[in-house]
């Protein structure tokens, strides 16, 4: 089939089913042609929640449809590739998160949601890359444990010198690929250029930028900015969406290899057979359900 007619068949199996299709912004751009909605993770989650509809297909990677599913537990939750991981996610399980704990008894844990729901379960707040130094503060402390990535652990750090963050070791594979280097030359040729630069980025890296901040944050930045030149350090999804979005504007990717391969694996023919047949269905034990929801639900209310 061809695109044109997978969306066809799509748009009118989600009428039928009632379905809603989620779309996370580093998705392959044509995802969008059939997405009730397209952002960040949590956000995608939050508002499946709100909905009516029965079915929710994630176009993401595997741990932003537990979220999903953590936030919606009368839903049921499709990712359509079932090959959508995440490596940072991947670097701490359930072991892992509880000897990183017992290794520093009483500090509480904040967990990013680029995290398993076991992980989740294991935190006291949950965090996001646009919320992680206000949630940190919030807790009051004056020492935290941070997990799983060290370098927005690190951009914590520098944003709140008074607390004592300790990371676990890590990180996120796509936004490590960029160098200061690249930024620096990149810098150099565009001269008008705004730099933009995602938390996950080393903190080399950050120290170049004009504005950090997370993938809807930078979005919504390049939206609102009189500037008509970006250079982008995050994946290359949110450069396609910008170019598409704003066509009198300039977006540069900062390198040609801030592409997370994991979030192209979906297709448009994968969301078909998802919603045709049901797969590839994601749930979350109950036990671990409550416990994850409870750190997400920390973090929703805190001030």
């Amino acid at each position: 089939m061809t695109d044109f007619e997978l969306v066809e068949k799509i748009n009118k199996l989600k009428k039928e089913k009632n379905a809603i299709i989620l779309a996370h912004c580093y998705q392959n751009p044509e995802i969008d042609e059939v997405a009730d909605y397209v952002g960040d993770s949590l956000g995608l989650s939050r508002l499946a929640s709100k909905t009516d509809a029965e079915i929710i297909v994630f176009a993401g990677v595997y741990f932003m449809a537990e979220t999903a599913k953590i936030l919606s537990p009368n839903k049921k939750v499709l990712l359509p590739n079932r090959n959508s991981g995440c490596n940072m996610a991947d670097m701490i399980n359930l072991k892992q998160v509880r000897e990183f704990k017992e290794k520093n008894p009483g500090v509480p844990l904040v967990c990013y949601v680029n995290s398993s729901a076991e992980v989740k379960a294991e935190c006291d707040i949950c965090c996001t890359s646009a919320n992680a130094v206000d949630i940190v503060k919030s807790l009051g402390e004056k020492k935290v444990l941070f997990a799983p990535d060290c370098y927005l652990g690190s951009f914590v750090a520098k944003s709140l010198p008074d607390i004592e963050i300790i990371s676990y070791p890590g990180f996120c594979p796509t936004h490590l690929r960029i160098i200061p280097d690249e930024i620096v030359k990149m810098k150099i040729m565009y001269k008008d250029a705004k730099i933009l630069v995602h938390p996950e980025c080393h903190q080399e890296v950050v120290k170049l930028a004009d504005f950090t901040g997370s993938t809807t944050q930078i979005m919504q930045y390049c939206a609102n900015s009189n500037a008509k030149s970006f250079i982008i350090a995050t994946e290359k999804g949110v450069v396609d969406r910008l170019r598409r979005d704003f066509p009198d504007k300039e977006f540069i990717l900062a390198s040609d290899k801030l592409v997370c391969h994991n979030m192209k694996w979906n297709t448009l023919e994968d969301i078909y057979n998802s919603l045709l047949y049901g797969q590839y269905e994601v749930d979350v034990e109950e036990k671990i359900r409550l416990k994850a929801l409870k750190s997400i639900q920390r973090m929703i209310e805190a001030k």
